[in-house]
């Protein structure tokens, strides 16, 4: 430890502000330079890949925004505070982040990246300080950090890579198994759909189910052993399994209020704010007034309902923006219409569905451990507790 130096984060990095191409102007947007929001990298993943939005060349001239390189880091200033990535490509970026590059010789974008992933709170608890909750540049000049010799910074980085990259397969893993399930649910039900197939509504092909908060004033009804999902633990595992949540509530909490509990496979779908991302459920649990409950209308074919609901989703979608408040409601489902063959012939195909979804639960739970195992050895690591060999 005695090499190590105290210094300010501030001090071993580089810090690049964005900017926005003006909207009003179509030649600046839709072009091949990808532009980054919180949106795009507010995942928990180590690297980001694709952005919602690009820009051209003309829209990178003529605004403030920069084309940060490869492996370099963004972080979140504004808004949802903290949120951190690093890119697999050169991509540009909005005023609300930073890109963060390594000083030359004094440490590398892979030691930073946990660097700042170790002392987010630290970032997050000076922005709230302020009126609004903001990191500024001179936020990085208050974190105080000990930072080890080069050689070792390489490989406490490569330790804690090592895991990220184990991770980071896992999850093409599973996007790869959903894209094939996906393809597979196309190819049944509507390229080689039957015309004898019957014409219903989605609303008639699902069971809806509305959820509820317990009482926030009654502490009893809080902190228990049953998950309960708000629209923030959907949007962080849309499209994939979801093992835990953010609160909790009891026995009494569910049974005191309006709150359903969903069994194991159920699809939740939310319905306001983050309008149209989904889930799959790991365990029961329960979730809010603000999001769908979504359970199979035949007997356990929890899958091909998954996939039921990713295929109508856009339609959903478009149909919540088109009114005046951003929801999807019950006659959301109703309007849109979709064709069914019988029971027999769904129940062929979530037996098909079984080994995708089992291989994305296991590839799920394999996530978690290893996000547990890299995180507790995080800080040790940065702090010198726990030591690598150079």
């Amino acid at each position: 430890m005695s090499s190590w130096r105290e210094c300010k984060l501030g001090e071993v990095i580089e810090i690049i502000g964005g900017g926005t191409p003006k909207t009003a102007i179509s030649e600046y947007w839709n072009g091949d330079i990808p532009w980054l929001s919180v949106v795009d990298f507010n995942t928990g993943k180590k690297y980001v890949s694709k952005t919602e939005k690009t820009i051209t060349e003309e829209g990178l001239k003529n605004s403030s925004t920069k084309l940060l390189q490869e492996n370099d880091i963004i972080i979140s200033a504004r808004g949802t505070v903290g949120a951190l990535a690093m890119l697999d490509k050169p991509m540009t970026f909005n005023q609300s982040c930073y890109g963060v590059r390594a000083k030359e010789n004094e440490s590398t974008n892979d030691y930073i990246f946990y660097l700042l992933k170790d002392t987010v709170n630290q970032l997050i608890q000076i922005s709230h300080g302020g009126v609004f909750d903001t990191i500024t540049r001179t936020t990085f000049d208050e974190i105080d950090i000990s930072l080890p010799p080069l050689e070792e910074q390489k490989a406490i980085a490569e330790v804690l890579s090592s895991l990220d990259d184990k991770i980071d397969l896992l999850h093409r893993q599973n996007h790869t198994l959903e894209s094939l399930a996906q393809t597979l649910f196309r190819q049944w039900f509507i390229e080689e759909a039957k015309e004898e197939w019957e014409d219903q509504s989605l609303f008639d092909s699902i069971i809806l189910v509305g959820g509820g908060t317990p009482k926030t004033t009654v502490a009893e009804y809080w902190d228990g052993s049953i998950g309960w999902l708000a629209g923030g633990d959907i949007s962080s595992h849309h499209k994939g399994f979801i093992h835990k949540t953010e609160k909790t509530i009891t026995q009494t909490g569910l049974e005191k209020s309006s709150a359903k509990l969903l069994p194991k496979y159920a699809t939740v779908i939310s319905a306001r704010g983050t309008v149209g991302k989904y889930c799959l459920l790991a365990e029961p649990m329960a979730f809010s007034q603000s999001n769908y409950g979504v359970l199979p209308k035949f007997k356990d074919c929890y899958f091909f309902t998954y996939l039921l609901i990713s295929h109508s989703v856009e339609e959903l979608q478009a149909a919540a923006y088109g009114s005046v408040f951003d929801t999807i409601t019950t006659k959301t489902f109703q309007e849109h219409n979709i064709t069914l063959p019988n029971e027999k012939t769904v129940k062929e195909f979530e037996e098909e569905m079984k080994p995708y979804f089992t291989k994305i639960e296991s590839n799920t739970k394999q996530i978690q451990t290893l996000e547990n195992l890299r995180d507790t050895l995080l800080p040790k690591l940065l702090s010198g507790e726990a030591r690598v060999e150079i």
